[in-house]
């Protein structure tokens, strides 16, 4: 168990094949201790296996949600930039995550109906600091991330025109960033590996303003009211667990197997980040600021045609979770054939 243990929480060395191994193994584990649990809960049951697929289906369906992409895409690019092979950032994350989502679960079906009442204040409240803490952690990434950008887009600029260029130049010009990387950088400073990806997910978990999550609490307070005992009830946000965190771990790893081709080389370090930077920069300002400005419209009960598009696409957060997953696959198959295409590896050479 030590041993799982430190292959989970390591993020640097060359034994990346045996942590995601680690990680998997934990995952199907996982996955299945969950079904065996409600297998053996519902066995008299058959009507509640059809419940615990859709409270499984709910934790799948939630780690696509756009503020789980960007946020897992953005750290897992920043641990590689300070070296570090980090595979379970979306691990920690979609755990922290579920933390809050279980504990609601388990107040609910222990208080049953008489605290389904009163949970609307803590639903606004968590709404309210979830969706904050998200949208201003993304925005802050964006402002950070537009900086290192042109700072890119300048060195990139001077390797082409036959300027000397070492991989060192590069390191630097990310550790670096600017004025608002400055600024911004003692938030960042929090996320130095992996697992420091747990305590962020708690915040995002408190906004509970997804339809999976608040179906989740439904499931958990209508079993609980028609007299569901609270230890089987738990089945429920285990398995909406055990599904998110299958999910995110993956989107995790292939994010980290993208960026692994980037950093083989020097200039192919450079011209993807410039690449995968802009995509980035684009991404969370987009998600960031449509959680803002839905935050703002759900306050003060803003009505209009452009205040009900944000409505409806903080309502369909999964979409374009779906859409931002094609985005990044899209962008680093475009990246790679226009830099074979191009030829930019005779960069290196030429710059010597």
């Amino acid at each position: 168990m030590r041993r799982l243990r430190a292959i989970l929480r390591a993020d640097r060395g060359d034994r990346l094949g045996r942590r995601i191994l680690g990680l998997y193994v934990v995952l199907i584990a996982a996955n299945i201790g969950a079904w065996a649990w409600a297998l053996t809960a519902f066995r008299s049951h058959p009507v509640l296996l059809g419940t615990a697929l859709l409270a499984y289906s709910f934790g799948l369906r939630h780690a696509v949600d756009a503020d789980h992409i960007a946020a897992i895409d953005n750290v897992t690019r920043k641990l590689m930039q300070e070296g570090r092979r980090p595979a379970a950032v979306g691990f920690y994350f979609s755990l922290g995550h579920s933390t809050i989502v279980l504990l609601a679960s388990v107040a609910i079906a222990a208080t049953a109906t008489a605290f389904q009442g009163r949970i609307g204040f803590l639903h606004h409240l968590g709404g309210i600091i979830g969706t904050a803490v998200s949208a201003l952690f993304l925005l802050a990434i964006a402002a950070m991330n537009i900086a290192v950008l042109f700072s890119i887009h300048r060195s990139f600029r001077r390797v082409k025109a036959g300027a000397p260029y070492r991989e060192e130049d590069l390191d630097l010009l990310l550790a670096g960033g600017g004025l608002l990387a400055r600024l911004f950088r003692p938030i960042f400073r929090l996320i130095r590996r992996s697992w420091h990806m747990y305590p962020l997910g708690v915040l995002f978990g408190l906004g509970f303003d997804t339809a999976t999550e608040v179906g989740l609490l439904g499931i958990s307070a209508t079993q609980a009211a028609q007299g569901l005992p609270i230890w089987s009830i738990l089945v429920f946000p285990a398995l909406f667990t055990a599904g998110m965190a299958l999910v995110d771990t993956t989107d995790s790893i292939l994010m980290l197997g993208a960026y692994g081709w980037a950093f083989v080389k020097p200039v192919r370090k450079l011209y993807y980040n410039l690449t995968i930077t802009l995509v980035s920069v684009l991404v969370a300002v987009l998600v960031g600021g449509i959680e803002a400005l839905g935050l703002v419209q759900d306050q003060f009960a803003l009505k209009g045609r452009f205040w009900d598009a944000i409505a409806a696409l903080n309502d369909h957060f999964g979409m374009i979770g779906y859409l931002i997953i094609a985005i990044f696959a899209a962008s680093w198959i475009i990246a790679a054939a226009i830099y074979r295409l191009r030829g930019y590896d005779r960069l290196e050479a030429e710059a010597g």
